[in-house]
This record gives C-alpha cells, sequence and structure tokens, in this order.
C-alpha cells in the first residue's frame, strides 16, 4: 500500500489520487455549469407566465441541481465514512485489509475535491485549521448518573452516508454568529442579539452611496482600504444615537410606547 510508505510526500500522495480527483471534478464542473443554465433558463421562463415552460424548465433546473447535490454529497459521505471507521476501528476489528485500504484512500482523498462556490454558497471550512479556541461557562448541570436508574443503550451510528445538501443561507448564518461569537464577550449577549447588531450595522453602511459604490467596483482587500473604514465608525455611532432617540421617546411617552409595542406585536404574530 502506497500510502503507508513513509518518504511519500504529499504532492505523491495527491498524485495517486489525481485520476479520481480529475474525474469528480470535471463532473462536478459540468453539473455546475448545467445547474446555472437551468437555473437562468427558469428564472427566465418564470416571466412568460407558460404554465408548460415554466413546469419543463423547473424540472430541468431540479434534475441539475440533483446531479451537482450528488457530487456534493459524495464529498461529505467520504468525510463521514473516514470519521466513523477511525473511531469504530479503535474498539472493533474489521481484520479487513480492503475496508483499511478504503479509509486511508478516502481520508487523502477528500481534501482533494474541491467545489466551485457560486453567489449563494456559504463558505467551506472544513479545510480551515484550528489555531485557538475560547471556552465560556452557559450552564451547569448535575446529571446524577446511577447505576438503578434505568437500563443505559448505546444508540448505533445509523446516519453514515446519509448526508443532504446543506442550506445556504444557514449556513452563512452559522459561520457569521461564529465569528461574532469570536469578536465579543457573549456572557449577556444572545445569538439574536449579536446577528441583529451586525445587520443594523450592515443597513447603516448600506445607506453611505460612496462604500457601496466602492465595494461594488473593487476586490474586498482594495474596498476595505476605501472609505469602509470610517463608515463603519460612523455606522456604530449613528446607530447608537438612533437606538438612544428612540428609546427616549418610548420612555416618555406611554402612548407611543403602547403604538410601538403593538408593532412588534404585529410582527411576531406574522412571523
Amino acid at each position: 500500500m502506497r500510502f503507508f510508505v513513509k518518504s511519500k510526500s504529499n504532492a505523491a500522495l495527491a498524485n495517486i489520487c489525481k485520476p479520481t480527483v480529475d474525474r469528480w471534478q470535471k463532473r462536478y464542473k459540468s453539473a455546475v455549469d448545467a445547474y446555472k443554465q437551468a437555473k437562468d433558463m427558469f428564472e427566465r421562463t418564470k416571466k412568460t407566465a407558460d404554465a408548460v415552460l415554466i413546469a419543463n424548465a423547473e424540472n430541468c433546473f431540479k434534475q441539475c441541481k440533483q446531479e451537482k447535490d450528488a457530487l456534493e454529497i459524495f464529498k461529505k459521505d467520504l468525510g463521514s465514512f473516514v470519521r466513523f471507521y477511525e473511531f469504530m476501528s479503535q474498539i472493533v476489528d474489521y481484520d479487513d485489509k480492503a475496508l483499511e485500504k478504503l479509509s486511508l484512500y478516502a481520508r487523502n482523498l477528500r481534501p482533494l475535491l474541491r467545489e466551485t462556490f457560486m453567489e449563494e454558497d456559504g463558505i467551506d471550512l472544513d479545510n480551515v485549521t484550528l489555531s485557538h479556541y475560547r471556552l465560556s461557562i452557559i450552564k451547569k448541570q448535575d446529571l446524577k448518573l446511577k447505576e438503578d436508574a434505568g437500563d443505559y443503550k448505546l444508540v448505533p451510528g445509523d446516519d453514515i452516508g446519509t448526508a443532504k445538501p446543506r442550506d445556504r443561507k444557514e449556513e452563512l448564518l452559522s459561520q457569521i454568529i461564529s465569528r461574532l461569537n469570536e469578536l465579543f464577550i457573549t456572557d449577556n449577549l444572545t445569538e439574536k442579539d449579536l446577528v441583529n447588531y451586525a445587520y443594523t450595522i450592515r443597513d447603516k453602511v448600506s445607506e453611505n452611496a460612496i462604500v457601496m459604490n466602492q465595494i461594488a467596483n473593487n476586490s474586498a482587500e482594495q474596498a476595505m482600504l476605501g472609505d469602509f473604514g470610517k463608515a463603519i465608525d460612523d455606522a456604530i455611532i449613528d446607530s447608537s444615537e438612533a437606538h438612544q432617540n428612540q428609546m427616549m421617546q418610548l420612555l416618555s411617552d406611554p402612548a407611543k410606547a403602547a403604538a410601538f409595542a403593538k408593532v412588534v406585536f404585529d410582527l411576531l404574530k406574522s412571523a
């Protein structure tokens, strides 16, 4: 097994996986191109109000999405298999050389399967290395485990190979929350507090036409060197003043506070 040779470089190991990587990437690129075309066609046919055209375009779009999702799921399932096998092989002696070889091959293959991200895609953090972390106590709980408290049974893993396409918006929101948790001391802040504040500052900055034009017409690195930094500072100050202004109006006028409470109630009810 060439993966066991200690002198093998990463490049040599990658070369072993190259035929499979090339096949996967070729199929994935083709699937992504077909997905984009089908999505564009579906969006255009929706404007025609022709039910037959819309139905055909929608079916084509769904088929292309399934093909793209299948290749992404294959990549995820490789990772699931490797993690599960490496854990279980410490407990159970499978005595199966073919399974061990498959695990080694899958472990080296998966990082080489790189997806092409589209505009709605989130950020794949699978290959990011953890450099540091911070622990915060959320709550303490005494589990009070006792031998006579009932049957203790291990639930077997049964979800290997059952990956599903991720929801892009949920994935992106999860990554935003994770980044905000790194920035702030969160002892007295909820996830909604963090996200809502970020959205407030975002909306304030979006009111600055010069900054938005710089963002639209430059790379991220260039745009952040322009007026963006000052716009962020201004947005933080302005949003604080705006919230303070509204708070004082509500606290000083019971009728206004009651009307505002009704607005919030209606928003909650319609959510």
